[in-house]
């Protein structure tokens, strides 16, 4: 079984919070309605949060870095693990198509989080058994964003 440094682990998310900051402010300049406009740009600064406590965490962990084979192997390998369907539609084009609500936008953001929450619980099982609290942490972190996106929800259909 390949083991994955928790360091991998840890870029292949911020990758993940990337694309999801990225489709908040999108969703954020699509919309007109000023409270609509101010949620989604809360939930973006929310991502760009994300985006440095897990780069902290990515900093702090001391493992030695695995060399390339070649220039960008790295990169392009992250970059085939964070694509996938869910987020091949995030992009401004297809908001007409999909997104016409925050009610839309907001089911496109739980899908998000339970997307990351599959992929470190995946992950963990390729994590030295030492580092996997680390991993775990990064599941709460996105299970407590489901949570308040669900509540977002619940407070819109009301």
């Amino acid at each position: 079984m390949n083991t994955f440094s928790v360091s991998e682990i840890v870029e292949m998310g911020i990758e993940k919070e990337k694309k999801r900051r990225d489709f908040y402010s999108a969703v954020a300049g699509y919309f007109k309605d000023k409270d609509v406009k101010e949620l989604f740009s809360k939930l973006k600064n929310w991502e760009d949060e994300h985006i440095k406590k897990f780069s902290e965490i990515r900093d702090s962990i001391k493992e030695p870095k695995e060399a390339e084979t070649y220039e960008g192997e790295m990169g392009a390998y992250m970059q085939a693990l964070v694509d996938d369907k869910l987020y091949s539609h995030v992009n401004p084009a297809d908001f007409s198509k999909n997104i016409k609500t925050p009610m839309d936008a907001i089911s496109y953001g739980i899908s998000f989080e339970k997307d990351a929450i599959l992929f470190f619980e995946e992950m963990v099982r390729y994590t030295a058994d030492s580092r996997k609290d680390i991993v775990r942490k990064l599941v709460d972190e996105e299970k407590r964003h489901i949570a308040y996106l669900a509540g977002l929800r619940e407070k819109i259909s009301s």
